[in-house]
């Protein structure tokens, strides 16, 4: 039987037995996940993001404002009771990565969707002090006419459904068609936007420039659907009451 001063005393075995032990916890903890069906609870209302929420999220991610914000209200009284029920996780399952977080220098985004205007989002892009005098968040002005690229956005898609998220060829079919749709750019197409995202789909003209489809768009939709994807007043919580 090995000695542990053996062991101690050299560094070579030393990091070889770690990596043994550490290699099979890992292997305990992770390997029965990929066998579980119920890992994450499956929640009525949670869906894939549209083609232009999908862009949207892309810009937030590109412009990190990841950084600043969490996507994530923990199940404490005072978060509860300041940002709305606590974040599921089924509300994350299609992000590819997650937008948790781990730092709050502004407040919490997961129940942002439907708080404020699609106005107010836009002028507090573009000028963050001018509605939070407190606000340290640089400025994104030129989202509001920079033209949203969207030549790949089918592409993206099918990137996404190639890693578990259940976008349909139907759907990646029609990528270009339903981000027209949702961005007001073409009102005959919403119908087939919403039947394949769903009734509650917004469809409008998100970021107030007209003339063509920008970043402002997208970033706004994906800013206004985020927390909205679950009607947490059917939903049925294990959590305690004070928590509900």
């Amino acid at each position: 039987m090995i000695k542990h001063d053996k062991i101690e005393r050299n560094a070579t075995l030393l990091l070889v037995l770690s990596l043994l032990v550490v290699t099979i916890g890992g292997l305990v903890e992770i390997a029965p996940l990929y066998y579980i069906e119920n890992t994450i609870e499956k929640v009525k209302g949670v869906r894939p993001y549209t083609p232009l929420e999908l862009a949207g999220r892309n810009i937030y991610i590109r412009e990190g404002c990841y950084v600043c914000h969490s996507q994530m209200v923990r199940p404490f009284r005072d978060e509860v009771e300041r940002y709305g029920h606590y974040s599921l996780a089924a509300e994350s399952m299609y992000d590819h990565p997650f937008q948790w977080g781990s730092k709050r220098t502004g407040p919490d985004l997961a129940r942002v969707g439907g708080k404020y205007s699609d106005d107010w989002h836009v002028g507090h892009l573009k000028d963050p002090r001018a509605l939070v005098p407190e606000s340290v968040m640089p400025g994104y002005s030129f989202m509001a006419s920079a033209e949203l690229r969207t030549d790949d956005i089918a592409a993206h898609l099918k990137a996404n459904s190639m890693i578990g998220v259940p976008y349909s060829e139907d759907m990646v079919a029609n990528a270009l068609a339903d981000l027209k749709a949702q961005a007001g750019a073409d009102e005959d197409g919403v119908e087939g936007l919403r039947a394949r995202y769903g009734e509650r789909t917004l469809a409008r003209d998100f970021g107030g420039n007209g003339k063509k489809i920008t970043e402002m768009d997208a970033l706004v939709a994906y800013l206004q659907m985020l927390g909205t994807l679950v009607d947490f007043s059917a939903y049925k919580s294990d959590a305690p009451e004070n928590l509900r």
